[in-house]
């Protein structure tokens, strides 16, 4: 799906402690980064009006919106959610849901495979393979620290481990991509279904 001059995205990034934005379109890459453990429900609106403003934007020329789904702070992903879902409904524009693990991998060497591998504490790592950067090669995956120690990086696989996500390279990827293929429901990882994929994962990781 190609960009036409007409697309103008907003991204939003609640999932850690900082509220992100960014806009991109045709001639457009700006973004917005402010450190903060909690509070961002009280801001995020009067922040997005501000980036707006700032950029002579209106919201009517918005033409999609993309927000970040997790793995991350749980209250954090709610919050970041649910305004992506009220403005889409509200300015009838689509919500491209990126989860937090694709969104990091997105900031790795162009074309090259990359594992991404997320600290969720509890000796527990969040792992995800891809074959380049935004192209998953393996479904996320919980899987036990001594595991991943074992198996990633992959042999010749570059490894992305920084939680924080490029705000501005996310919503460049939303620019590109089908909404239906990236609905914005909560990616958790953490449930009981996140199980059965770690044989695969590690069996990946061995090639």
């Amino acid at each position: 799906m190609s960009v036409t001059a007409a697309e103008t995205v907003l991204a939003i990034d609640t999932s850690g402690p900082r509220l992100q934005l960014a806009l991109a379109g045709d001639r457009l890459a700006v973004r917005a980064v402010e450190e903060m453990a909690k509070g961002h429900a009280e801001i995020l609106f009067d922040r997005i009006g501000r980036l707006l403003a700032e950029n002579q934007i209106a919201y009517h020329q918005l033409t999609r919106l993309a927000v970040t789904t997790g793995p991350g702070s749980f209250s954090g992903l709610r919050i970041g959610i649910s305004a992506a879902r009220g403005l889409g409904l509200a300015l009838n524009l689509p919500v491209i849901g990126v989860p937090n693990l694709l969104a990091l991998s997105l900031g790795a060497e162009p074309g090259q495979p990359v594992d991404v591998v997320l600290d969720a504490r509890r000796s527990e790592f969040y792992v995800q393979s891809f074959s380049a950067p935004g192209k998953p090669e393996t479904p996320p995956a919980l899987l036990p620290g001594e595991v991943v120690l074992a198996n990633y990086p992959a042999k010749g696989t570059g490894m992305v481990s920084d939680p924080q996500v490029d705000i501005l390279r996310l919503a460049e990827f939303a620019l590109e991509v089908d909404p239906a293929a990236f609905p914005p429901d909560p990616a958790y990882v953490r449930a009981a279904d996140a199980k059965p994929q770690t044989t695969k994962l590690v069996a990946r990781a061995g090639h």
